[in-house]
């Protein structure tokens, strides 16, 4: 159960409910603040005096006055006109944690929408009844419109909902979280379409998934640096001090832990070699820059999952309703790009590493990491698999923060582009996923060639989870299904379980 107290959602609290549905309830502080705000708005609309979204059109229609009798059908005609989403729908913990923020947002008290409204939505998420939403319509400010507005249509019976799973209309779904159809009362429609609420909870289910594949590098690079047989002197912790960036020496200390006591390490501590190459050499200097982003990202995300983010804003102790820009995505398309930036690093990394494992020159392992070179290609194309993955993450990173493309008839001259920065990095996970999971194919196969030593006791049960999933690589064989099931291992988090960096330390704001 997540208790929503206003400005208190933590990441934990986030993260649980992309993980699996969890029931909500208000705080009862919020109950007062929500039904203060509400009031306001109806003393407002009862004196008639002008206020955008309550008696006025929207946009470039601002200064069109709404006649008293018409203000609930402004409402439902708003929602209406503003569902014009397509794409695919988003997925089953992006709806949820939209639900929860939407709810987190309009309890501040500050949207002027009813209590009944409120708890409406509550009803939604805890009977899990969830909202088609399509993915794309969405430029990121007068907030995130089309997506928000398909949410919307179900209060009042329009549109589709997944009721379980399963595919049911807007009307089955009311009656399903025990509702009937609601007519919206002046500025409730504006509040719910209002406001970054997509592009945050695309924003975020990434930022987890970010999180899981920063751990699953940390240790596919460990077992990369026993596979070649690298030095483990580049992680010294008098090294990353005197830089001093905390990143670098966190990734420093996980690396430092993962390869303790390996016995590769051992076997070659008189060697001739002075330095690796940099993808083993400078893991903790490009893996802890790529933390420090993913904690500021996240700091920044875990704000606005507790921001009023609609417009305009009710100040109930004075009675104003005052316009402003709260609900610009500017912050969460700088969060979602740098994350992009950060993900797409945390695959190049992983791949140059590939490359080097299976470069006889560098590893010092058979050519391609099979025995019988030639009539096997051993990983060879695997390793074209995983530059094609990289390489489209190059693309997938260029930050869509830096577009704007003016809407609303040059009203809303500039947008942030938010809800595309957050929803691509959904296609670089995937992408980040398959290349670690062809590095730690590679780095198992390269531990397996250094026996009779054995690597680290922290690693070893790496390699054995793998080896449950994906026998040692003899010969050519039908490959993309052993992929695939390491793909799983990392996507499920289990390969991150084993770094030695928790989640917590992933983001200031907890």
């Amino acid at each position: 159960m997540i208790t929503i107290t206003p400005g208190r959602l933590t990441l934990g609290d986030l993260r649980s409910m992309a993980e699996k549905r969890q029931s909500v309830e208000l705080d009862p502080s919020c109950r007062d603040a929500i039904t203060r705000g509400a009031e306001a708005v109806a003393s407002i609309a009862e004196r008639g005096e002008p206020a955008y979204g309550v008696n006025t059109g929207f946009g470039r229609l601002a200064n069109t006055h709404i006649p008293r009798e018409q203000l609930e059908l402004l409402q439902k005609n708003l929602v209406l006109s503003h569902a014009v989403g397509i794409g695919e729908p988003f997925a089953p913990e992006v709806v949820r944690l939209l639900l929860l923020l939407k709810i987190a947002s309009l309890a501040r008290g500050h949207s002027g929408v009813s209590l009944e409204l409120v708890e409406a939505l509550i009803a939604l998420l805890n009977n899990d009844v969830l909202p088609v939403i399509p993915s794309k319509g969405s430029v990121g400010a007068s907030g995130d419109l089309a997506p928000l507005a398909h949410m919307a249509t179900i209060l009042i019976g329009v549109g589709e909902v997944n009721i379980q799973g399963e595919r049911a209309t807007a009307q089955a779904g009311l009656a399903a979280a025990g509702l009937k159809t609601m007519v919206l009362h002046p500025k409730e429609g504006l509040a719910l379409l209002n406001g970054t609420q997509a592009s945050t909870a695309l924003a975020l289910r990434n930022l987890f998934a970010i999180e899981d594949l920063w751990r699953s590098g940390i240790v596919s690079g460990s077992l990369s640096v026993d596979a070649a047989a690298g030095s483990i002197t580049p992680f010294d912790p008098r090294i990353h001090q005197l830089r001093g960036h905390p990143g670098q020496i966190d990734a420093a200390a996980a690396y430092r832990s993962l390869l303790k006591d390996s016995g590769i390490t051992v076997s070659h501590q008189d060697c001739e070699k002075v330095q690796d190459p940099y993808s083993l050499r400078c893991q903790p200097q490009v893996m802890g820059a790529c933390l420090d982003l993913i904690r500021n990202a996240a700091n920044t995300l875990v704000i606005e999952a507790n921001a009023v983010s609609d417009n305009p804003l009710v100040f109930p102790d004075t009675l104003e309703v005052l316009s402003g820009g709260n609900f610009h995505a500017e912050p969460v398309a700088f969060a979602a790009d740098t994350l992009a930036i950060a993900a797409a690093e945390i695959g190049a990394l992983a791949e140059r590493r590939i490359a080097l494992l299976i470069d006889s020159s560098l590893s010092g392992l058979p050519p391609f990491l099979v025995r019988d070179g030639g009539v096997n290609s051993g990983f060879m194309i695997a390793h074209v698999t995983a530059a094609a993955l990289a390489s489209e993450n190059k693309t997938l990173a260029h930050p869509a923060s830096i577009d704007s493309l003016p809407t609303s008839a040059n009203q809303e001259d500039h947008v942030s582009m938010a809800t595309f920065a957050a929803r691509k990095l959904t296609d670089i996970c995937a992408n980040v996923a398959g290349i670690i999971a062809i590095e730690l194919l590679a780095a198992a196969q390269g531990i397996d060639l250094r026996q009779p030593y054995l690597t680290s006791p922290s690693l070893a049960p790496v390699v054995q989870l793998i080896r449950t999933h994906v026998p040692h690589y003899d010969i050519d064989h039908y490959l993309a299904p052993d992929i695939q099931s390491v793909i799983e291992l990392v996507s499920s988090g289990q390969i991150a379980a084993y770094a030695p960096i928790g989640l917590p330390s992933l983001g200031n704001a907890q």
